[in-house]
């Protein structure tokens, strides 16, 4: 929907971290993300060389934010956020101008 926030996060998951674990977890956390108020969707990709590249839509930008300040402190996505290498994460945020299904 135009005028939705697409929050886009590319990161490597830490050294030694099975990919079947971290779809695992990432799945643990779908109520956590569900949950959230604004949440429309989210989808999770790996590109050929390891980078994680995860999706969410949100109704706006003050959900999205919210969504992200708080995924550190939820217990459901403990598994998830830990398997992420911190320093490889880069995050964006932008809104939907064209939207196609």
């Amino acid at each position: 929907m135009p005028g939705h926030v697409i929050e886009t996060v590319l990161f490597t998951l830490e050294q030694g971290v099975r990919k079947d674990d971290f779809i695992a977890a990432a799945h643990a956390m779908r109520p956590f993300i569900e949950a959230q108020p604004g949440f429309v969707h989210r989808r999770l990709s790996c590109t050929e060389d390891g980078t994680w590249i995860e999706h969410i839509e949100w109704v706006d930008m003050d959900a999205a934010k919210a969504a992200a300040a708080s995924i550190g402190s939820a217990p459901e996505a403990a598994a998830f956020v830990g398997a992420i290498d911190g320093p490889s994460v880069r995050m964006t945020h932008s809104r939907v101008e064209v939207a196609l299904n």
